[in-house]
């Protein structure tokens, strides 16, 4: 702490975070400092990154912005900010979710669309997202998993966008601490159209960005415009999301496969069969928490497969095309993976045949694993 005191000619804001670098060891500013120090490296060793100027969310939006259309009027940085916005307070909440006076576990005494019980966070992560995306002034459709109907935004705060969401995925698991997250797709409205369904009822290869919030142990971002994806990891005490992975990429094979084992029973064969081929190779490990922001989220940064097939009870898959698959596979392909149907097909080019809220099988991740996939589905 004397070494930081001494220095703060060069680092003035030391001052003021002296005594939460000495609570919470946490890596600020400060915090990596002084472990420099106490390292005994310098400066210009901490990290490749400078820790005085951080590269934020709203930053590299900008920056993509610059690069695809210079001439841009920004309104999709405007759309994106106001997404990040929204993750922001569901981090916070879901952080002091159980505290005296945040009263957001449990059941909220409802069901969603899809039959399923609505805990109150996700009503709770529903308005705010709707909030958020109606001020912005650049929505004109929304779509999310909690309501039946798409939204339609009238002047002054419709846009010439559209979002998919789902608010909260993985809510299930609110109670035991298990990591959840926001996912969401953009689609630029229909040349000519002023908001319909139609400009949200297409498939996933006209999304221009698609990304999701995962709140943990850390709140991290993912992010694609349709030029690779980047990882954001938000700072507390800086209140924003800071570049951390500036280029993801899958490895072209991963050691882990994710899928429910509880349904094996109800599985069709292809997926059968490729389980046991990484049970009988000895090489591959079985990981799945349950929700599907986390356990793509792993997929994404360690390469492998994540599967949830059609089956018996689900016949023709469960999770949600708009909301769920579209957004993830979108990630996975522009960090170099694949996404396929249960048909082994690109899921990306496969429109949403049955409405807003229509269903698919998926594989997604690693090339390599997800090509053996579409091989045994083609059989």
């Amino acid at each position: 702490i004397s070494v930081a005191i001494h220095h703060t000619a060069l680092f003035p804001i030391r001052q003021v975070y002296v005594s939460l670098v000495e609570r919470t060891a946490v890596s600020t500013v400060v915090g990596r400092v002084l472990e420099a120090y106490r390292n005994k490296i310098g400066m210009n060793q901490v990290s490749q990154q400078s820790e005085t100027d951080p590269f934020t969310l709203t930053a590299w939006i900008l920056n993509q912005q610059k690069k695809s259309n210079p001439d841009a009027r920004g309104n999709l940085t405007i759309l994106l900010n106001s997404i990040c916005v929204g993750c922001k307070f569901l981090s916070t909440s879901v952080r002091r979710a159980g505290v005296a006076g945040n009263d957001v576990l449990g059941k909220a005494g409802s069901e969603n669309v899809q039959g399923e019980d609505q805990k109150k966070l996700d009503v709770v992560a529903n308005e705010v997202f709707k909030n958020v995306l109606r001020k912005s002034g650049q929505c004109a459709v929304l779509v999310t998993e909690e309501e039946e109907e798409a939204i339609f935004f009238e002047e002054p705060h419709k846009g010439d966008y559209c979002v998919v969401f789902d608010p909260l995925d993985g809510s299930s698991n609110i109670e035991c601490g298990v990591s959840i997250g926001t996912i969401f797709g953009v689609y630029r409205v229909r040349p000519g159209s002023k908001g319909a369904l139609e400009d949200v009822t297409r498939p996933g290869v006209d999304m221009v960005a698609a990304g999701y919030c995962m709140y943990g142990s850390m709140t991290y971002m993912m992010i694609t415009t349709g030029d690779g994806v980047a990882g954001f990891t938000l700072d507390d005490f800086l209140g924003e999301f800071v570049l951390t992975h500036p280029n993801v990429q899958l490895p072209s094979y991963g050691s882990i496969y994710s899928i429910n084992e509880g349904n094996a029973m109800h599985w069709d064969v292809a997926t059968k069969t490729y389980v046991e081929e990484q049970k009988a190779a000895g090489k591959c490990s079985l990981r799945y928490v349950g929700s599907m922001v986390a356990d793509v989220h792993r997929t994404l940064l360690y390469g492998g497969v994540f599967m949830y097939p059609a089956d018996k009870k689900n016949p023709k898959g469960k999770l949600r095309m708009l909301y769920e698959c579209y957004p993830m596979a979108m990630l996975m392909e522009q960090a170099g993976g694949l996404a396929i149907d249960g048909e082994g097909k690109r899921i990306m080019e496969k429109p949403p045949a049955d409405g807003i809220h229509d269903r698919s099988a998926i594989y997604l991740g690693s090339k390599e694993n997800v090509e053996r996939i579409k091989e045994l589905l083609k059989r």
